[in-house]
């Protein structure tokens, strides 16, 4: 798995949760996208808008918030999780 642009400690607990709640990368259909509103011209060049599909429960989750596309995909997989967790 990937380590994202996120403190260590930040990588090693989305390792634990994934395992923990049985989510694989080969799960997710991760595509990107260009981001739209504040960010100024980084922004409406670059694909830093992330969106995670997790396949076998459907749960898609689209995140936006950096300017970043690696901090951007570690908040979609923390979010994707977050979800996935309150539907258990």
């Amino acid at each position: 798995m990937t380590d994202f642009a996120v403190r260590e400690e930040k990588n090693r607990w989305l390792h634990l949760k994934m395992a923990e709640l049985g989510v694989r990368e080969e799960d997710l259909a991760e595509t990107f996208v260009r981001s739209s509103g504040n960010g100024g011209q980084h922004v409406n060049k670059t694909s830093s808008c992330v969106q995670i599909k997790h396949k076998p429960t459907g749960i898609q989750v689209t995140c936006m918030r950096e300017r970043s596309q690696s901090v951007n995909r570690f908040l979609a997989r923390r979010e994707l999780l977050e979800q996935i967790e309150a539907a258990s």
